[in-house]
């Protein structure tokens, strides 16, 4: 090994791993809570014993260099062991300490709280990261092992994968009060098709879940209006902007409330299931295993769980 790399302190790693999710030095710095100048130092300094650039600067933007990618990687790695030993000394402590990184698509998200709440209970020292993606930049993210586990639907099929679904995801048409369909009391997906229908942005699962299914069933919608997020959807269907097909438990409030309706459309809900998904043989951290076993052990909770966010307002 070059003698070079062991003068590498973790300062000097965690300005680096900053630096490149930010892809600025600016905003590194205000991260770690440091000057630019100071950001700017220790990658130098990094740079000198790496004996390589790290970054390049094109069109005003910075890209990480084959050299960063690399030593990227390694800090990951290195990261993680301490991290897994840190909560393997909590656990030959009696006590099961650590963080769970954790990536969910977009429309799990309100259900993710109360799942991850289910778990402390059991294990109170146990803290959260919670990074909320869509379905594409969840794709992403299992192939570049950013989490210790995600959380989404439809998991891709050209990755080795392992997962399980737990929990169903039913998809269902939903509209204001004063909406033409609400005074109707048997729908086919067709008769939705005349309005404008209110969808998420490219990449989103709920968003090629419904446009496969409508295809499929041939509802071809005259408009669609995209928005980008579940509560932009959301406010612009109270709003009276079209219909829309959004998961069940993301508008259960709303539904509670009155503020929407959901549709009786024969062909509907769309069944989906979450699955919790990491890649196969990724060495989990014990406390990304016990949040597992957690998810598949215990049925009675998460079943509880399920009722409680599948019910209609």
């Amino acid at each position: 090994m070059r003698k070079s790399l062991m003068r590498m302190t973790f300062r000097q790693l965690r300005v680096f791993r900053a630096v490149c999710e930010s892809r600025s030095y600016s905003r590194a710095a205000e991260e770690m809570s440091l000057t630019q100048p100071a950001v700017s130092l220790q990658i130098r300094q990094l740079e000198e014993l790496v004996g390589q650039p790290l970054f390049d600067y094109v069109a005003k933007k910075l890209y990480l260099t084959p050299a960063a990618e690399a030593l990227l990687r390694a800090s990951e790695d290195v990261f993680g062991r301490l991290e897994a030993l840190d909560m393997q000394l909590s656990d030959l402590q009696g006590s099961l300490q650590g963080q769970l990184t954790l990536a969910v698509e977009s429309s799990a998200k309100y259900l993710v709280p109360h799942l991850f709440a289910a778990f402390r209970e059991q294990h109170p020292e146990v803290g959260l990261q919670l990074v909320v993606v869509n379905h594409g930049q969840a794709v992403r993210r299992l192939s570049a092992s950013r989490d210790d586990l995600l959380i989404m639907s439809q998991p891709p099929g050209d990755q080795a994968l392992d997962f399980f679904p737990f929990i169903n995801n039913p998809i269902v048409a939903v509209a204001p009060p004063q909406h033409p369909l609400c005074s109707l009391e048997k729908l086919r997906l067709g008769d939705l098709t005349p309005f404008p229908l209110l969808i998420r942005e490219t990449g989103s699962g709920t968003r090629r879940a419904c446009e496969e299914y409508c295809h499929q069933k041939r509802a071809h919608f005259a408009q669609t209006i995209e928005v980008g997020s579940t509560e932009s959807q959301v406010e612009a269907t109270i709003a009276g902007l079209g219909v829309a097909l959004l998961p069940r438990h993301s508008v259960r409030l709303e539904l509670a409330q009155g503020l929407l309706r959901e549709l009786p459309v024969e062909e509907l809900p769309l069944q989906r299931s979450w699955c919790v998904v990491h890649a196969r043989g990724k060495r989990l951290s014990p406390v990304a295993q016990a949040f597992r076993d957690f998810i598949r052990n215990e049925r009675a909770q998460i079943a509880a769980l399920e009722q409680r966010f599948s019910r209609a307002g």
